[in-house]
C-alpha cells in the first residue's frame, strides 16, 4: 500500500464573526459574501490563540488516540510565522509530549507548503516504514479592516499522521506542478495584514490548475471524471467552484453539463471553509476533512483529486485512493461538535480584537482567558512565548 494520511484532524477558533453583521457595519450587500464568494461566517482568533495552539489542538486527538510513539519527523507548515528562527513546531513539541528524537521544522510558500510536507512525509515513512511523521497546517488569514479581502478572513488548523500503511488515504505517485514569480499575494514582514490584487490572484490560480492538470493528465491518462471527489485549496468557496469548472472545460465538458458535475464532485468539501474563512495552509485539507465528515456516500476505494495552490506562486495537482474502512477512524464528532458550539462576536468585538497587537517591548505581558481549546497562549516573557495547558 502507498504511504499517505493515517488520520486527519481539524481545528478552528471557538469565536466567530456572521458576515451577515459584517455587511450591515460596512454598508455592503450580504449577498456579495454568501452568494458572490460563497461565504458566510469567518473564524476569529482570540489574544490566548495563535497558530501554535491551533496546531496542538488540532494534533491532541490524534495524539490522545494513537500516541506519540514512533513520531520522528514533524514539519509546520504556515504563512503566519510567529518567530524568523524557531520553528513553530517546537513551541508544542512538549505540549504535545513528542519524543526527543524527532526532526523538526517550519516549511513555507504561501498557501502550498502543507502539500510539499505531506509529500515530505510520505517519501519519509516510505523509506522507514516503522516511522510516523506528522504534518501540521496552522494559519491566520489577516486583511485590513474595511478592505476587499475583510470578509475572506479565517483561521484554522490541520493535522495529519502520515504512516507507511495509511488507514485512510493513499497518495498517488504522479502529480503535476507550476511554478511562476508572481505578485498576486504577498506579506511584507513588516505587515502584519496581507497585500493582494484579487483579481489577478483569480487568474494566475486557473491558470496554475489547468497547467498542472495538464501535467498530471500526460502522467496518468486520466480525465476529470476518472474521480469520485476533487477537492482544491479555497481562499473561498466559489474560487474552487470555478477552478473545478476550468478544468471541466479542459476535459471537453459542455457548459450545461459542468455544474451539476462540480456539485457532485465538489460541493461536500466546502461546509467547513464556508463556516471558517480562509485557513491558507490548512484549507485544502481542512476540505478534505470535511468531505470525509459530510459525504453521504460511502468513498471506499474511491480516488480524490487535490488541487494546492500557494501564492506568488505554486500549484500542485495530485490524487490518492481512499481506503475501506475510513469512516471508523476520522473525527467527525469532534469536528460538529467544535463548530457548534463556538461563539458569536459582535463587529465591535472583532475589530477590538483584531486591533490588540501582541507586545514588543519584551516586557511580561499575560493575556486573559478567552475560551479556547486545549492549549493557550498565557503570556510573553522577556520576548519568549509562553504556552500552558488547559486545565
Amino acid at each position: 500500500m502507498q504511504a499517505g494520511i493515517d488520520r486527519i484532524s481539524f481545528y478552528t477558533s471557538r469565536y466567530y464573526l456572521d458576515l451577515k453583521d459584517l455587511a450591515e457595519a460596512r454598508g455592503a450587500d450580504y449577498n456579495k459574501y454568501s452568494i458572490g464568494i460563497g461565504q458566510e461566517i469567518m473564524g476569529m482568533p482570540p489574544p490566548d490563540e495563535d497558530i501554535v495552539t491551533m496546531a496542538a489542538n488540532a494534533a491532541k486527538p490524534i495524539i490522545d488516540e494513537v500516541g506519540a510513539e514512533g513520531i520522528d519527523l514533524v514539519l509546520f507548515c504556515t504563512e503566519s510565522s510567529i518567530d524568523q528562527s524557531k520553528s513553530a513546531g517546537l513551541f508544542l513539541h512538549s505540549l504535545l509530549g513528542l519524543q526527543t528524537r524527532c526532526r523538526l521544522v517550519e516549511l513555507k510558500q504561501a498557501c502550498y507548503s502543507a502539500t510539499v510536507g505531506l509529500r515530505m512525509a510520505a517519501l519519509h515513512v516510505a523509506a522507514s516504514p516503522a516511522s510516523k511523521a506528522l504534518v501540521l497546517a496552522s494559519d491566520i488569514a489577516r486583511y485590513e479592516l474595511g478592505s476587499p479581502g475583510e470578509p475572506t478572513q479565517g483561521c484554522g488548523a490541520v493535522a495529519m499522521l502520515v504512516t507507511a500503511d495509511p488507514a485512510i488515504l493513499s497518495l498517488d505517485d504522479e502529480y503535476g506542478a507550476y511554478s511562476e514569480d508572481v505578485m498576486d499575494f504577498w506579506r511584507p514582514n513588516y505587515r502584519g495584514e496581507a497585500l493582494v490584487d484579487g483579481k489577478y490572484s483569480t487568474r494566475i490560480y486557473l491558470n496554475a490548475v489547468a497547467e498542472s492538470w495538464r501535467q498530471y493528465k500526460e502522467q496518468t491518462g486520466r480525465t476529470i471524471l476518472d474521480f469520485g471527489r476533487c477537492c482544491f485549496h479555497i481562499p473561498f468557496t466559489n474560487m474552487a467552484a470555478k477552478a473545478h469548472d476550468r478544468l471541466l472545460r479542459e476535459n471537453g465538458i459542455p457548459k450545461e453539463e459542468r455544474k451539476a458535475i462540480t456539485e457532485r464532485q465538489v460541493n461536500e468539501s466546502l461546509g467547513y471553509n464556508r463556516l471558517t474563512g480562509n485557513t491558507y495552509t490548512a484549507s485544502l485539507y481542512e476540505g478534505l476533512a470535511c468531505l470525509l465528515d459530510s459525504s453521504e456516500e460511502l468513498l471506499d476505494n474511491q480516488r480524490v483529486s487535490m488541487f494546492s495552490y500557494g501564492s506568488g506562486c505554486v500549484g500542485e495537482f495530485f490524487s490518492g485512493r481512499i481506503n475501506p474502512g475510513y469512516r471508523n477512524v476520522i473525527y467527525t464528532d469532534i469536528h460538529k461538535r467544535l463548530l457548534n458550539s463556538r461563539s458569536r462576536l459582535t463587529v465591535q468585538q472583532y475589530e477590538d480584537i483584531f486591533n490588540l497587537n501582541i507586545p514588543t517591548d519584551g516586557w511580561d505581558h499575560s493575556f486573559g482567558e478567552y475560551r479556547t481549546g486545549s492549549f493557550r497562549l498565557a503570556g510573553l516573557q522577556a520576548h519568549k512565548r509562553m504556552y500552558e495547558a488547559v486545565t
